[in-house]
């Protein structure tokens, strides 16, 4: 299991557009489908997998921020989003059916989006699985980093910090609150993504 570290983009950059499928519903989104009507406090981007086991050890607090912030559908104050950007031809666990199971066994009911050609985890410049990007009303980032500082337990690294989602809550919560999220943050870690081969 590789540890990749998230490139960090600099703060206040726009989010990138995007048509990716959702493969929940079988449809197409962008951006702004993904947004959704009405005035939201922001948008979060998960860039995760089936098979990673730094996102199996936070899938569960992900459903429980899908809960509190995106509401049943899409009702709450933050929109969100999640994307599998891993090469589904070398890492078929990863899969759309896989991405479905996954997403109906943890009750996520935001879209879960396949990036099938890798082109969107490129112009986020996502490094990792998982790795989150925050952005506001604007579409301006103004979050990336950490989930919390848990980390799965392996025998030469991690730890036994209970799974909070302290850190992206509390940007969220800055959100939500009209404040700007505090701008020390510490990067996330996961698996890298698996690139397609040139």
């Amino acid at each position: 299991m590789s540890r990749t570290e998230s490139s960090m983009v600099g703060l206040g950059t726009t989010a990138p557009d995007f048509q990716l499928v959702n493969v929940m519903t079988g449809n197409t989104m962008n951006l702004d489908e993904v947004r959704g009507p009405g005035k939201k406090s922001g948008l979060l981007i998960m860039f995760v997998c089936v098979h990673c086991p730094y996102v199996k050890h936070v899938e569960v607090e992900l459903a429980r921020i899908g809960v509190d912030y995106f509401g049943q559908s899409g009702e709450g104050p933050i929109a969100i989003a999640a994307i599998q950007s891993n090469d589904v031809e070398q890492y078929p666990e990863d899969g759309p059916e896989p991405m479905r199971e996954q997403a109906n066994r943890l009750g996520w009911r935001f879209p879960y989006l396949l990036d099938a050609a890798q082109d969107v985890a490129r112009s986020y410049e996502a490094a990792c699985t998982p790795d989150f990007f925050l952005f506001d009303a604007e579409m301006h980032l103004v979050y990336r980093g950490q989930l919390d500082s848990s980390r799965p337990r392996r025998k030469d690294f991690g730890n036994d910090e209970p799974v909070t989602g302290k850190d992206l809550r509390a940007a969220m919560d800055a959100l939500v609150a009209g404040r700007q999220p505090d701008q020390e943050q510490r990067s996330s870690i996961g698996c890298n993504i698996k690139w397609r081969e040139a």
